[in-house]
């Protein structure tokens, strides 16, 4: 199975409708081939006068724009829901995924977001965790590896959510 029609055109994000579908395939491929996948959960809000929102738009191309650029053009991108994107990164155990996330992480650290943000990063490692993906998206949820990092702009609390 190709992701490329499960892709938004011209883009490198998963159609949200296709994600499942898509995670499925790539589980059972995983299981089948003894091989590994690592699905991470990146839960994105914004910082507004001591409250936490969902991530708008403008801080979620932020923040892709950034795991593009440490992740290889065969993993997968999706918007889950307003402020939780989901990133598959097909052959990747446990330990590659935490290379990729201490990657993101150094990049994150050193990135001046427009707003202020918290980022909170899981993930969880096919077979090792779970061996179907709702278990895989629940165990991603429940083993963050980066929690509440915050990276405030200078002019955030100007922000509105």
């Amino acid at each position: 199975m190709t992701t490329g029609s499960f892709k938004n055109e011209g883009t490198k994000w998963l159609v949200p409708g296709s994600f499942d579908t898509v995670l499925s395939a790539e589980v059972k491929r995983a299981v089948r081939a003894r091989t590994f996948l690592s699905l991470v959960a990146v839960e994105v809000r914004r910082v507004w006068d001591g409250l936490t929102v969902a991530a708008d738009d403008q801080t979620l191309t932020e923040l892709t724009d950034i795991l593009w650029r440490e992740v290889r053009d065969t993993d997968l991108l999706v918007q889950a829901e307003r402020g939780t994107l989901w990133l598959v990164l097909l052959d990747a155990d446990v330990d590659g995924s935490r290379r990729v996330i201490e990657r993101v992480v150094s990049r994150i650290d050193s990135y001046r977001f427009s707003t202020a943000v918290s980022i909170v990063m899981g993930a969880a490692c096919c077979p090792t965790h779970a061996a179907d993906p709702d278990s895989l998206k629940r165990e991603a949820v429940s083993r963050p590896m980066l929690s509440a990092r915050r990276h405030v702009h200078p002019d955030a609390s100007t922000d509105r959510p």
